[in-house]
């Protein structure tokens, strides 16, 4: 079952077996949106990436993949999109170009990478 929630923040709670329950949350930004000039139209639109997004995770979790792979998964759906401001729909500086930043930590390990002001990377 998937459920909206306000904010652009979604959770999707599934279950693979009784016992082995799987869940993933994601959060579509932390910027303002102005509800106003929301039409439904874009809202679908949104809505729709990040219910991609989570099913990206979700099929790795459910299949027995990393909670890592599955974060990675769900990610590069949304930097994919020019909706958010991540990879595709990033802000440009004032230079008009994009730098990007990211970083990943596998908190089994505590082993993390980060990248920052990176321009030609796709997915960073």
């Amino acid at each position: 079952m998937y459920k909206i929630l306000p904010a652009a923040l979604l959770a999707l709670a599934m279950t693979t077996e009784p016992a082995s329950p799987v869940a993933i949350v994601i959060h579509g930004g932390a910027g303002r949106m102005d509800k106003a000039k929301l039409t439904p139209a874009r809202q679908k639109e949104y809505h729709a990436t990040l219910e991609a997004s989570l099913r990206a995770g979700h099929a790795i979790l459910k299949r027995g993949g990393s909670s890592l792979d599955a974060v990675q998964a769900a990610i590069i759906v949304m930097e994919d999109s020019p909706l958010f401001n991540a990879g595709k729909g990033a802000v440009f500086t004032s230079a008009g170009r994009n730098e990007l930043d990211a970083s990943l930590m596998d908190g089994r390990t505590l082993e993390a990478g980060a990248v920052g002001g990176v321009t030609t990377l796709k997915n960073p």
